[in-house]
């Protein structure tokens, strides 16, 4: 009887450690739950709104101007940031009269909260760099204002693709 209770045992041992390094494998390695503690996104994030992060998205395809990415801040790597991907390598980004000018384009950016303040750039994102700005442009401490203005793909986390919290705006983030 004692010899039935042991194997129980360890059965259960080796299925609880089973569970958490698969836990584990998914957290590192596929997706991430994150929330923002900020308004720097708004009115596309919320503070506190919880997500999805894809991490493993960038391994089949490219980072793309419009996603909206976790990453680690180029100043601090051991914080993370959230904010949009505004330009990629070779995309000269300038910002005139509160409108965002891409490669001499004018940008239409509907998911912005407000009108720029001020005039920034121009900036030539380095090959394998991204430029990155917050949605509430004038709330949002961004690649304007970073020491190191561009985030290589190394930095890259993810890609937020699912809003789990609150329960009024759960959905995905495509099109966002």
């Amino acid at each position: 009887m004692s010899k039935n209770i042991g194997k129980e045992i360890l059965s259960w041992i080796f299925t609880i450690l089973l569970a958490f390094a698969i836990a584990l494998f998914i957290r590192t390695y596929v997706f991430e739950l994150v929330d923002v503690p900020t308004g720097s996104m708004m009115d596309t994030i919320h503070i506190n709104d919880k997500f999805i992060v894809n991490k493993f998205i960038y391994r089949f395809e490219p980072v793309k101007r419009g996603d909206i990415v976790v990453f680690r801040f180029p100043d601090n790597p051991k914080v993370n940031f959230v904010k949009r991907v505004i330009g990629i390598g070779g995309d000269v980004i300038e910002i005139k009269d509160g409108k965002l000018i891409r490669n001499g384009k004018v940008v239409n950016e509907p998911y912005v909260k407000e009108p720029m303040k001020g005039n920034f750039g121009p900036y030539v994102v380095p090959p394998g760099h991204y430029f990155m700005l917050g949605d509430n442009r004038n709330e949002s401490m961004d690649s304007r204002f970073w020491q190191h203005k561009y985030v290589s793909k190394d930095q890259i986390l993810g890609k937020v693709v699912f809003r789990i919290w609150p329960p009024n705006r759960i959905g995905s983030m495509e099109g966002k």
